[in-house]
């Protein structure tokens, strides 16, 4: 070799080892998917990515689809491999297979590397690539203790946001990486409240050490409106294509309110309290009890582990809209004297606690301050006017509280739905908007995603759905009482002997107060006492 062609190359050799672009654009081939081999010719956006990530240790890249991000990290990875000695690059993913991607793409470009730039790699597999200076490349799935046996000099995290232990495997990995190493983590969006979108949010506030890099679809120079339709269409959902293309968090994800409604609500009725009320001042109230109105109280009791909230809502029932709310973590007795005390000073209101484990404790503390106005449900799911009607003479058909099953928890969910989707309820909470944002569908059930509570949201869905169902039915109860008690008064009217039950002077004549409701005779002497 000539002394010139040997100072070229070590021009050329020592111009790779300060600009990783340049070692990419010009010895880095990739196998695109239309036309197979070719250099890998960056765009300015990835070139502008990848000098950020040179720049700084830790970096989370909020991104479009199809942007060639996960190939950039891989080059970047085998550039850092070939110029720095026993450099430890971890990769992982949700599947090892989605893992071994990034390592079959470090191991096309460095097969296809010129001799000069080439280095003995004594280890070659599906998994890894170890090169003779020391550094290599590993895949593997997710698991908690993935990275936490070695010292990790740069962890690339794939999909971060569909991987679902990822803060353990963060956790574990974060002592080595304390001494020096740094991360990537990339992922389009898949709604809200998980490990990538805390981190980026987090990111985003200057919370933590990352740096976040935001890539929506329109970044790529070959990219217009036309094609952004097209996604719609191809996607088959427009919900989908925002998640894929726009990065955004609010509709990707099976999350159950919609973006849009979490939107309006956030713009046209959230609201500061008036005041804050109560020992712990979680007791929120928007508007104070007007004694003209009906109100409606809907309670969830904390199981008592610590995890969870109690929490109710007072809910004006003709407008629909929300005026206090609670959100503590109150024991269940003195949750229930609470209540008694609240339903108290709001008219009376109806007042509704889920009855389900922990729940009677609290039941049992409003029945033991003798509360009249308590909602109590069926035994079975069938749910009429009568059932209602037969609540008051203490009929064993009916329990105290609401019953929460397999049946009622999507009944509710879905009724709160329709009120927001047709924009006919008031939401002044920002808690309750907060816990909306991160309820999703989960295997077909309505839950908050891991790591987040649901009490709010599930307190107010009992609210809609009573307030369209058991209400109509206690008011049809009503108006049967009320033609009940006409009928009895008439009989009065014909009736001049005297009634004191069996064997008592008059017990031949029939009984005023006894009427027959679906089939049943029916003590009806409480409407008159």
């Amino acid at each position: 070799m000539s002394q010139d062609l040997k100072q070229i190359i070590r021009h050329e050799y020592l111009k790779c080892a300060k600009d990783p672009a340049h070692f990419m654009k010009k010895y880095c081939n990739i196998q695109h998917p239309q036309r197979g081999r070719i250099l890998f010719n960056l765009f300015p956006f990835q070139e502008k990515v990848l000098h950020l990530m040179q720049e700084n240790p830790y970096s989370i890249i909020l991104k479009s689809r199809q942007l060639g991000i996960s190939t950039l990290s891989a080059g970047y990875s085998l550039w850092l491999m070939i110029f720095h000695k026993d450099k430890n690059i971890l990769c992982i993913a949700t599947k090892q297979e989605t893992a071994r991607n990034m390592v079959t793409k470090v191991k096309f470009m460095y097969d296809n590397l010129p001799s000069w730039l080439k280095i003995d790699a004594p280890e070659n597999n599906k998994l890894s690539l170890r090169l003779s200076n020391g550094s290599i490349i590993k895949a593997t799935s997710a698991s908690s203790d993935a990275g936490r046996s070695e010292a990790v000099s740069l962890l690339l995290i794939d999909e971060a946001a569909f991987i679902d232990n990822i803060g353990e495997i963060w956790a574990s990995a974060q002592q080595t990486l304390a001494t020096g190493g740094g991360a990537i983590v990339l992922s389009t969006p898949y709604g809200t409240g998980n490990w990538f979108h805390k981190t980026w949010v987090s990111a985003e506030n200057k919370q933590n050490d990352f740096l976040p890099i935001k890539l929506p679809w329109y970044v790529h120079p070959e990219r217009d409106q036309a094609w952004r339709d097209k996604q719609d269409e191809l996607l088959g959902d427009p919900r989908m294509a925002s998640q894929e293309c726009d990065c955004d968090f609010s509709t990707s994800g099976d999350i159950v309110f919609h973006s849009e409604w979490i939107e309006f609500i956030s713009q046209t009725t959230i609201q500061e309290p008036l005041e804050r009320r109560g020992v712990d001042q979680n007791l929120w109230v928007w508007e104070g009890a007007d004694y003209s109105r009906e109100y409606m109280i809907t309670a969830d009791v904390a199981r008592g582990d610590g995890k969870d909230f109690s929490a109710c809502h007072v809910i004006d029932v003709e407008t629909n809209t929300q005026v206090a709310e609670y959100k503590g973590q109150l024991p269940p007795k003195e949750f229930g004297y609470f209540l008694t005390g609240l339903a108290t000073e709001y008219n009376n209101a109806m007042l509704v606690v889920e009855n389900a484990n922990i729940g009677w404790a609290t039941l049992d503390a409003i029945r033991e301050r003798e509360y009249r106005n308590l909602y109590q449900s069926p035994k079975t799911d069938k749910m009429t006017a009568e059932s209602y009607l037969r609540a008051y003479e203490g009929s064993s058909e009916m329990v105290p509280g609401f019953t929460m099953s397999m049946r009622t928890r999507p009944l509710c969910i879905n009724k709160m739905r329709e009120f927001i989707g047709d924009k006919s309820v008031v939401i002044r909470s920002k808690r309750l908007l907060e816990e909306m944002k991160v309820f999703i569908w989960k295997n077909g059930r309505p839950e908050a995603q891991s790591g987040y509570n649901d009490d709010l949201v599930m307190s107010f869905g009992i609210g809609m759905f009573l307030r369209d169902t058991s209400l109509k039915f206690q008011q049809q109860s009503l108006d049967m009482a009320r033609a009940t008690l006409g009928s009895v008064k008439s009989n009065k009217v014909n009736w001049s002997g005297g009634y004191g039950g069996s064997g008592a002077i008059g017990s031949n004549v029939e009984n005023p107060y006894k009427v027959n409701i679906g089939g049943k005779d029916h003590d009806v002497s409480w409407l008159v006492g």
